[in-house]
């Protein structure tokens, strides 16, 4: 039987790698990503490969809910998923809104994958035995842990802002997780490690995206964190194709694949209920299911 998957944010970089992956592994692959000109090239590029299935892009700008909203709609209306891979992600040097008025950076790391997710659960039940994999990262570790508003207190520093929004959507992947658990719907948080992506080679060099505590350190940070991510995106894809396609997991739920492309025990703070609760309320607030 055809097996099918979504990949967000997959027209370059990991996203595009992590597609061609589930392509060679004989999986559908609907691509999904902003610009219509960098699908294009994607899908030629991944059908260049003579994959069992030919694959398709469809156009989203993630940063907006009700885009998410009906792109859900559209994937939802075609039957049964069995693949989501959320790999959406952005890092912003200043802080800045959606189109919703929802700063950005915990719009399109956490609630853009939270809201297509829910969306599609249905689609995922009907399409099981099914995965959901959202791509994390360790950038985590700088987050602070408060989810009583969509903005931490403090300025803004978008690499710690970054991470907490990424805590929030590790903390909901594993408590959906326990939610699903039985329904034949698996649920995986995959971390790429690190590639050399637009993000890495660009937002990563401005030291305002610090707090002023690391930024006289930053320069040797950044070295440090750039030595590690400096291997190809076809690399830190592994995780995800790994969380998507790989044999060993089938049954197993909530388990967090690391950059080596196998089991890590996850973040402790993403465990914690307390912070799941919390991001759940947000969220629930944030991004309706139903327009309000």
């Amino acid at each position: 039987m055809k097996q099918t998957a979504v990949v967000t944010a997959g027209t370059a970089g990991i996203g595009l790698e992590t597609a061609l992956g589930l392509a060679e592994a004989g999986i559908e692959v609907t691509v999904v990503g902003r610009n219509a000109e960098r699908g294009a090239r994607a899908i030629e590029r991944i059908n260049a490969t003579a994959p069992l299935h030919s694959a398709r892009f469809l156009a989203a700008d993630l940063s907006s809910l009700d885009a998410v909203r009906a792109l859900a709609g559209r994937i939802a209306a075609e039957g049964p998923l069995n693949v989501l891979v959320n790999n959406v992600g952005a890092m912003f040097p200043d802080r800045q809104d959606s189109v919703d008025g929802i700063e950005a950076t915990f719009a399109v790391n956490h609630l853009s994958p939270y809201l297509l997710t829910e969306l599609l659960l249905s689609t995922l039940r009907a399409g099981a035995p099914s995965r959901i994999v959202n791509v994390t990262s360790g950038a985590i570790g700088t987050a602070k842990r408060v989810f009583d508003s969509v903005e931490p207190p403090g300025g803004y520093y978008g690499f710690h802002w970054y991470g907490r929004a990424k805590l929030a959507n590790l903390a909901y992947t594993l408590d959906l997780a326990g939610r699903l658990d039985g329904t034949g719907v698996s649920v995986f948080a995959a971390d790429p490690g690190g590639a050399a992506t637009d993000m890495t080679n660009g937002t990563m060099r401005d030291p305002k995206i610090v707090s002023p505590g690391l930024r006289l350190l930053w320069p040797l940070v950044r070295r440090k964190f750039e030595r590690s991510t400096s291997g190809p995106a076809s690399l830190a894809a592994k995780p995800s194709i790994f969380a998507a396609t790989d044999d060993s997991l089938a049954g197993r739920t909530g388990v967090v694949i690391g950059p080596q492309a196998h089991p890590v025990t996850p973040f402790r703070a993403a465990t914690d209920p307390r912070i799941a609760e919390a991001v759940r309320r947000l969220s629930e607030h944030l991004a309706p299911l139903t327009h309000a």
